[in-house]
């Protein structure tokens, strides 16, 4: 893809020095990951913090999540525990976050957390954000780069488009693996899904030999919006029919002579659709269609981190 916009630089020895002295002045900067793109900043930094709300015109009482390199990195600002380990062993680094205590005399400024006394930590997949991660002292406040309740972004030059010349610094990382947000999973008791992503419930539970499915509960992590990931566009789910004037969300090859169906997987692959589902949103309201209809979806694996995020983009 042509880069058109001055703020996106590829990675090497000098943007991965630059991103550090960067985000080291308090500043913040679009950074990939293997979920989504993110808008990163110093967690310990309420310049830093405020800068990311306000660029996101993101509502204070919604928290964000907090990037380490390893877990040794975040003792000192939450408690750990038995579960914690047993799913740190199995899927970190990696696309899972988790909530946890935060420890009194922990560094992370109070608006990351929204005033609670938990906090919610990842600990990314990706060479890029890694390497950062390891060149600094401090952790990283990072939601989704995009305006509050829009399409997450996957690529570099969605960030820009979103943010525009807001942000001075975007590495480009390449299209995001996964393209779909981490599961946030509550660990300060009884284990609970807060939002489902690419690892799904059954992959937990069997690891931590309890039931974790996703349960309503008041707002401890992102992701828990009601509307959210939108293309502000109407949706409708689970349509049988649509016609020519409506965009078309599907999966498999039944409809694939048809020019305004979009499919987010042939193989109707569920973890292949979950990565193409923002990019689809995208494109479908670049080309201007007022309606989406979108196809059943099996709630099942991957499938039911799509059907969350359709769920909430149709509010």
């Amino acid at each position: 893809m042509k880069n058109i916009y001055s703020n996106i630089f590829p990675f090497n020895e000098k943007t991965l020095n630059k991103s550090v002295a960067n985000l080291k002045k308090g500043n913040v900067m679009g950074l990939p990951t293997e979920t989504v793109y993110g808008l990163a900043g110093n967690a310990y930094s309420k310049k830093s913090v405020n800068k990311i709300y306000k660029l996101k015109k993101r509502p204070k009482f919604n928290p964000l999540i907090v990037h380490y390199f390893k877990s040794k990195s975040a003792e000192n600002d939450v408690i750990f525990n038995e579960n914690f380990f047993k799913l740190y062993k199995k899927f970190c680094p990696g696309p899972i976050t988790f909530v946890l205590k935060k420890r009194k005399k922990s560094k992370i400024n109070s608006s990351v957390t929204s005033g609670l006394d938990t906090v919610a930590i990842r600990f990314p997949n990706h060479r890029i954000v890694r390497s950062i991660l390891k060149k600094i002292d401090f952790p990283l406040a990072m939601p989704s780069a995009n305006l509050s309740t829009n399409i997450s972004p996957v690529n570099a030059w969605d960030v820009a488009d979103e943010f525009r010349k807001n942000i001075k610094l975007i590495i480009n990382g390449g299209k995001s693996k996964i393209g779909i947000e981490s599961t946030v999973i509550d660990l300060t008791a009884k284990p609970k899904i807060l939002r489902p992503g690419i690892i799904g419930p059954e992959i937990i539970n069997r690891v931590l030999k309890t039931d974790v499915a996703k349960k309503k509960f008041k707002i401890k992590s992102p992701g828990m919006l009601k509307k959210h990931y939108s293309p502000g566009i109407p949706i409708l789910l689970n349509q049988k029919t649509f016609n020519k004037h409506h965009a078309f969300i599907t999966l498999g090859n039944k409809y694939k002579n048809y020019k305004n169906c979009f499919n987010l997987s042939q193989k109707s692959d569920l973890k292949e659709a979950a990565s193409n589902l923002y990019k689809t949103f995208r494109k479908i309201k670049k080309q201007g269609f007022k309606k989406i209809y979108v196809a059943k979806i099996p709630n099942l694996g991957p499938g039911i981190a799509i059907n969350d995020r359709l769920k909430r983009a149709a509010n």
